[in-house]
């Protein structure tokens, strides 16, 4: 979801895991040549879409190991959550809709949140996606209020305990 934690809690598990962090979301503007809203604004969701699939296949086709945060929208396309899916390890950072009102309320940089009563676009943008997200992932981590060091532990320990990292060889907590 949107202010889910992605970006943040992706570039501290990034640096723990020794890996590069890449935004999906920085991508594509770099390869739009501009900020997401205003392309967003001008084309609409159906043509941001297209692009950021198009970013993530690109992403994906790298086959470096990195920490990826996609854009929360990224599920909507089929081809996206197979790709995420099959060729990823991927952690649904699941916060209800109150959660992230409260995160973002006044976060202007949103598209999708620029209405009347952002809550209740959380909310719907939620009902779609939720099951989306849990489709997709092969781990769903609650966040609640932890930290972001806590939630970056509790990631490190699923990966560890599924066999895909040694957290000892990861770099102690700063």
């Amino acid at each position: 979801m949107p202010g889910g934690g992605k970006s943040t809690v992706g570039r501290q598990l990034a640096r723990q895991l020794n890996l590069p962090f890449v935004d999906s979301d920085t991508e594509v503007e770099t390869w739009l040549g501009e900020a997401i809203r205003p392309f967003f604004d001008r084309e609409g969701e159906e043509a941001f879409r297209n692009v950021e699939e198009q970013t993530i296949a690109t992403i994906l086709g790298r086959q470096t190991p990195m920490v990826l945060a996609t854009g929360g929208g990224a599920v909507l396309r089929a081809g996206s959550r197979q790709r995420l899916h099959e060729q990823c390890t991927v952690i649904y950072l699941r916060s209800t809709p109150e959660e992230i009102y409260r995160r973002i309320r006044h976060d202007t940089r949103r598209p999708l949140l620029q209405v009347e009563n952002p809550l209740q676009r959380l909310q719907s943008l939620y009902a779609v996606r939720d099951p989306l997200y849990r489709r997709c992932a092969h781990f769903v981590i609650e966040t609640g209020r932890p930290s972001v060091g806590s939630l970056v532990n509790m990631i490190l320990m699923q990966l560890e305990l599924a066999g895909l990292v040694d957290t000892h060889r990861c770099r102690p907590s700063d």
